[in-house]
C-alpha cells in the first residue's frame, strides 16, 4: 500500500472523529488549545490503537483467508464507507455532543474516541490481510486524526455544526472507493 493510499483511507478513517470534533468545538463555551489538543490526542490515540488491534486479530487468520482476503477487505470498508455516507445524508442533524457539555474528562471523551474509532478495528483487520507495515500505518492515522481533531473543534467552534455531515459523506466515499480499488486491483491485475 502507497503512502497516498495510506494518507487517502487515514483521512477517510478521521472523518467521523472530525465530525464529533466539531460538535465538540460547537459545545465549548470558550474555545482553548488545550482542549482541542486532548480532543485531538484522545481521538488520535483510539483511530491508532483500534487498528493495530484489528491487524493483530487479522494476523491470526491471514493464512486461512489468503485467496479471498480482498473480498474481505472490499466487503468491510464498503460497509463501513456505507454506514458513513448513510449517517451523513440522514436527516437527523445531532451533534454527539452538541448537548453544552463543555467536558474534555476521561469520562466524557472515552466514550466518543471508542465509538468514533471502532471502523478502524475492521480497516486494522484488512492491513492484515494486505501485510500493510503496521507501525508506521497506524502511527500515521493517528498523527492525520489528530491533527483533523484539533481542526474540528476549532471549526466546531466558529461555523458549528455546517460540516459535520458533509464530512461523514466524504470519509464514507473514500473507504468504499479504496475498497473498490483493493477489490479491482487483486481480480484484473493480480495485486
Amino acid at each position: 500500500m502507497s503512502l497516498f493510499e495510506l494518507f487517502i483511507i487515514a483521512v477517510g478513517l478521521s472523518m467521523d472523529a472530525f465530525a464529533v470534533a466539531v460538535c465538540k468545538g460547537l459545545s465549548l463555551q470558550k474555545m482553548s488549545w488545550k482542549k482541542a489538543c486532548i480532543v485531538g490526542l484522545y481521538f488520535g490515540g483510539f483511530q491508532a490503537a483500534m487498528p493495530a488491534l484489528g491487524y493483530l486479530l487479522g494476523a491470526q487468520f491471514q493464512d486461512q483467508i489468503k485467496a479471498f482476503d480482498h473480498w474481505i477487505a472490499f466487503i468491510l470498508l464498503g460497509l463501513i464507507g456505507a454506514n458513513m455516507i448513510k449517517e451523513a445524508l440522514s436527516k437527523e442533524d445531532d451533534c454527539e455532543c452538541g448537548n453544552g457539555d463543555d467536558s474534555v474528562s476521561f469520562k466524557a471523551m472515552v466514550p466518543m474516541a471508542v465509538a468514533t474509532s471502532i471502523d478502524a478495528l475492521a480497516v486494522g483487520v484488512t492491513f492484515a490481510f494486505l501485510s500493510v507495515k503496521i507501525v508506521p500505518a497506524v502511527s500515521f492515522i493517528g498523527v492525520i486524526t489528530f491533527t483533523l481533531s484539533m481542526a474540528g473543534v476549532k471549526i466546531g467552534n466558529v461555523f458549528g455544526s455546517k460540516y459535520k455531515s458533509k464530512a461523514e459523506l466524504a470519509g464514507g466515499t473514500i473507504l468504499v472507493l479504496m475498497g473498490l480499488k483493493i477489490l479491482i486491483e487483486h481480480l484484473f491485475f493480480g495485486g
